[in-house]
């Protein structure tokens, strides 16, 4: 994270003049970002409120979101908590069920279980203006809502291809990994499904897409493939070549990292792109839900959605905003794709079932031992 406020822009550094607080061992990070002062343009109440927020998304990139929303609300102080996607889930509960007041505002990587926050009556129905031109796939009875569109994408070494396409389709990626023996060699990384939620949810959309899937699972554990827990672990070896490449990463970091490292590259897959989203929703047990509800309907705004796609790099969920911005946030375009976003729906909550997780997780396992 400190590499990444390295390159934020000037205009943020009195936004991130802020108090910071490690809480709960190395999971929580609490930030608080001071109320601008009331100007001219904005207006402002003259006294200071202050929005909760618990939130996956790393400080960094949560600041230029949070410094749009104050300069048009400079009365308004935020609390970011910066948490581990488990934690909002598990706060927002503990704390709703102890019968006192929780974050106004959850915006998480999670799908899953912000859907469950909303399908077991934590979260409250919100109608913002954005909310009857949203896609039906990406809102549940107006209580969870997508906005991000994130595809996952293959990432892959440059120079390891030089002279020659990378995989382009899952076909493809068998078919390099079959005639390239010796290249694809411990040279190919995912992540470790057991330890990523991403990973995990990845996988299982493979499995209902795609029948083939375990065989391509087999032909990268005959390979030797690599297993990790975050992006940041396979960029950093798709950066220095230890990996060729990388099967179904997370576009958003991947696409910033790619800006930043030349030597990456991405693909977003040609037969099918799992797309995955950041869900946001305001708790029922808010302190201030009228706030939340305010920062649910900025973030669904074409400035928020704009915000989101350009200066975040996480593509727009508004079909306006998209197509008024680069395609995919930068990472190619999505002409000609078959995209396939995971809807907001209970159908989620299958994924959280610990049988079901176990017989995934064991099917993983046996094909990655080739059998």
């Amino acid at each position: 994270m400190r590499q990444r406020l390295r390159h934020l822009p000037a205009l943020l550094l009195p936004v991130m003049a802020a108090v910071l607080i490690w809480a709960g061992g190395a999971s929580a990070q609490v930030t608080r970002f001071p109320a601008p002062q009331p100007g001219a343009s904005g207006g402002g109440t003259g006294a200071e409120t202050e929005l909760s927020v618990y939130s996956s998304l790393d400080n960094d990139l949560a600041a230029p979101l949070i410094a749009a929303f104050q300069a048009r609300h400079p009365g308004i102080a935020i609390r970011y908590e910066n948490l581990l996607t488990t934690d909002v889930h598990d706060r927002i509960v503990a704390e709703t069920d102890a019968g006192g007041p929780t974050a106004d505002f959850a915006f998480s990587s999670a799908m899953d279980l912000q859907v469950k926050l909303a399908n077991d009556g934590y979260a409250r129905p919100v109608m913002t203006p954005d909310t009857p031109s949203w896609p039906g796939w990406a809102n549940w009875r107006d209580t969870a809502y997508a906005l991000t569109f994130e595809p996952a994408v293959f990432a892959y070494h440059k120079p390891s291809f030089a002279g020659r396409e990378p995989p382009a389709t899952r076909a493809d990626l068998m078919r390099w990994m079959a005639e390239h023996p010796d290249q694809a060699q411990g040279r190919i990384g995912t992540y470790d499904v057991a330890r990523s939620g991403v990973g995990y949810l990845f996988l299982a959309r493979d499995q209902e897409l795609y029948p083939g899937i375990w065989s391509v699972v087999q032909a990268m554990g005959r390979a030797g493939v690599q297993q990790f827990p975050t992006t940041a672990d396979l960029l950093e070896r798709i950066s220095d070549g230890r990996l060729a490449v990388g099967y179904n990463l997370l576009g958003s970091y991947a696409a910033e990292w790619a800006r930043q490292h030349p030597d990456v590259g991405l693909i977003l897959p040609r037969d099918f792109t799992v797309v995955v989203s950041r869900v946001g929703l305001v708790p029922a047990a808010a302190r201030a839900p009228e706030l939340g509800g305010e920062f649910l309907a900025f973030l669904m705004s074409p400035d928020g959605q704009r915000l989101l796609s350009h200066t975040l790099r996480l593509s727009a969920v508004s079909l306006e905003v998209a197509g008024q911005t680069s395609p995919a946030g930068g990472m190619g375009e999505l002409d000609g794709l078959r995209l396939k976003p995971v809807p907001v729906s209970p159908g989620l909550l299958a994924y959280l079932d610990q049988a079901t997780r176990a017989k995934l997780l064991a099917r993983w396992n046996k094909a990655i031992q080739g059998r």
